[in-house]
């Protein structure tokens, strides 16, 4: 008895559309602009313009001017970074303007907005990226073109996926720029109120006590307590970003031996502390690599000292103590130098209220950062079970 043949149908779908979705060429469902124009009326984006991997622009449109000569296109046309098509520069154009350089201009005879998200698929991606070229690859438009994907017949369905995909992505868009503006913020507190001075100019009421000198070296008490058996407690790593969780071995050696660090530890890098690697440990109990220096904070809150530790001013510090290494990103930390760097420290109440506002700004930046994330996912979810 033959086997009936499986339906063509997403895994996720909205309610009321039962239809196979049917197969049909790329090249049946858009058309590559090529007509080209060098207008300075119209805004020219370029490969630069775009944020990779989020369709949205880096400048106000209105302020992409150029004389350049590139691909006209009109609003609800696809720019599709052909160039490295891994870097995943694509665009969704709100108004006419001009692509400059390796765009494909894609306009759909139908439903614009769900080629779009077609494009940001699985499979729409690895087809692009069977590419021609090794040190500059681009996008084979005959292999693209010739490739078969799957459309609903019903055009409702097709507008519904794209329009929820837009919303979400706006969702996004708005949640990004609430993170910036909320980290711009934490910058520019931290220049105001720990701005290296004696008495800064913006402080809490009630504090009129100068600040002190103190040397890292006061304020730092290096320490090294080596683990004693494999796994001994979970595997940690610095990085410029902050202290991340590893898993296992490393390189498949053992990890007896590695320095033992609980919360409230300072870990650095003395190769990559120039570019910011210097971190408070929040991540509990815990094993670093040896390579590390691990501190114990004195003398100070060390969640105040924290907030000090990648200012333009501690960075800079830290590249005049460090010496060109091997490589241009790794230098060599002198130890003797970087204890001698003087901070400005206040009283003990100051601190902890000082303490207090980065780590309330800390975590509403972090809830923002969890929100943001919960959102790409659930994009990346839709364009797995929405398209086949």
């Amino acid at each position: 008895m033959d086997k009936k043949p499986e339906k063509l149908v997403p895994e996720v779908r909205f309610k009321g559309f039962t239809d196979d979705w049917e197969q049909r060429k790329f090249d049946n469902v858009v058309k590559r602009i090529n007509d080209k124009d060098d207008n300075p009326e119209l805004p020219h984006i370029e490969f630069e313009n775009i944020i990779s991997g989020n369709g949205t622009l880096n400048k106000n449109i209105k302020d992409l001017n150029s004389k350049k000569i590139g691909t006209k296109f009109q609003k609800e046309d696809i720019l599709f970074g052909k160039l490295r098509p891994y870097l995943k520069n694509w665009y969704f154009a709100k108004e006419n303007g001009i692509a400059v350089g390796d765009f494909w201009v894609l306009r759909a005879k139908k439903i614009s907005v769900f080629v779009y998200y077609l494009i940001q698929t699985e499979k729409f991606y690895s087809i692009a990226n069977l590419s021609s070229g090794s040190k500059m690859p681009r996008s084979d438009w005959n292999l693209v073109s010739n490739s078969r994907f799957n459309f609903p017949e019903n055009t409702i369905e097709s507008i519904k996926i794209g329009n929820l995909i837009l919303q979400l992505d706006k969702l996004i868009t708005l949640q990004q720029r609430k993170l910036k503006q909320l980290e711009r913020l934490k910058t520019a507190m931290l220049q105001q109120l720990l701005a290296n001075q004696r008495f800064p100019k913006v402080r809490f009421n009630d504090f009129k006590d100068s600040w002190k000198d103190y040397r890292l070296g006061e304020v730092f008490d290096e320490f090294s307590v080596k683990s004693k058996r494999e796994n001994e407690y979970k595997l940690l790593s610095s990085t410029t970003s902050g202290m991340e969780s590893r898993s296992g071995r490393v390189s498949g050696h053992s990890n007896i031996g590695y320095k033992v660090i609980d919360n409230g530890d300072i870990v650095l890098s003395p190769q990559n502390l120039w570019l910011g690697n210097i971190n408070l440990n929040n991540m509990g109990k815990g094993i670093v690599s040896p390579s590390y220096h691990t501190f114990k904070i004195v003398n100070a809150n060390p969640i105040f000292v924290n907030f000090q530790l990648k200012t333009e001013k501690m960075l800079f510090e830290y590249k005049m103590v460090s010496v060109q290494g091997a490589s241009v990103v790794r230098r060599n930390l002198d130890m003797d130098a970087f204890k001698k760097i003087v901070i400005k420290i206040p009283n003990e109440k100051e601190q902890i209220k000082i303490a207090s506002l980065f780590s309330s700004i800390s975590n509403i930046i972090n809830n923002h950062q969890n929100k943001l994330t919960q959102l790409s996912t659930l994009k990346k979810y839709l364009l797995q079970k929405m398209f086949i």
